[in-house]
């Protein structure tokens, strides 16, 4: 289940403060920050230098005591480490509710809410009240709930933490369909290995700065668009993620890996519209 983002402006953060009370010491100041659409970002830091208050501050949790912040996205969702279950709902009516409070129909929040929640392998409790739930399964309700509308910007907070190794897994294969469809995703993890290797840029914390650091764009990806209604292989060559587009299917992959994905299109009896080799069509 992938959703297309349309084209936007980039999330600016100009001059960014943020201190707690009126004369509290700065955690974060002097932030300047450009996060371009169709990117994935790391923050990186020592405990306690402020990144979690930096992404509060991206996702819109907090309002910064200095400067702007510019072209945050009408939907963007965020996950904390620890998500707060005493709520008055079961984990499929938080979901429904919140879909609807993102836009989203009844009929359309509740099979979004019903997809994702068996993505993360939390279907069994749909019905279970949030209080109910253990510390991993309120943590797949949280997770399920950031991704429901699609969002064009999502900020994860160790939001990993808690999770089994089948939906920590599967929350890097939605983070990598969200950018594969034109969304930012900012993160924080204490694995190392999380997604390595495959953030656009880092921001490092430390002793209240950020600073950013573009990493090499390396070999092109080959762009492929192609429709279909054949099922696919769940792990495609390249570990390709399809998103979809108004003209079909998009996928991002290595070139080395594209021929063996084709190969995959045809077999299916998909119909491969274009292939786009380079940086052509690629996002500023």
């Amino acid at each position: 289940m992938t959703t297309s983002v349309r084209e936007r402006e980039p999330v600016r953060l100009a001059g960014v403060g943020r201190r707690y009370g009126a004369r509290g010491p700065w955690v974060l100041r002097g932030v300047d920050l450009h996060l371009a659409a169709g990117r994935l970002v790391r923050a990186t830091g020592a405990n306690g230098t402020g990144k979690s208050t930096l992404l509060r501050l991206v996702a819109g949790v907090d309002a910064p005591a200095e400067g702007r912040i510019t072209g945050r996205p009408a939907r963007t969702a965020y996950v904390p480490e620890r998500f707060p279950p005493a709520l008055p709902f079961t984990a499929l009516g938080y979901l429904v509710h919140l879909g609807r409070l993102q836009g989203l129909g009844r009929a359309a929040a509740r099979a979004r809410a019903g997809e994702w929640l068996e993505r993360f392998g939390a279907g069994a409790y749909a019905g279970t009240a949030l209080a109910g739930l253990s510390k991993g399964s309120a943590q797949k309700v949280a997770v399920a709930q950031a991704l429901l509308a699609a969002p064009g910007l999502l900020v994860l907070d160790e939001a990993w933490t808690g999770l089994d190794a089948g939906a920590r897994a599967e929350l890097d294969r939605a983070v990598r369909e969200r950018v594969a469809a034109g969304a930012t995703v900012v993160f924080v993890d204490h694995d190392p290995r999380r997604l390595a290797g495959e953030a656009d840029t880092t921001l490092r914390v430390e002793g209240g700065r950020v600073r950013a650091e573009a990493h090499p764009a390396g070999p092109a990806p080959v762009r492929i668009v192609a429709s279909g209604d054949r099922p696919l292989p769940d792990r495609l060559p390249g570990g390709a993620v399809p998103a979809a587009t108004g003209e079909g299917t998009l996928f991002r992959v290595d070139a080395a890996a594209s021929d063996d994905l084709l190969r995959v299109l045809l077999d299916a009896a998909w119909h491969v519209h274009r292939v786009e080799s380079g940086r052509a069509g690629e996002r500023a």
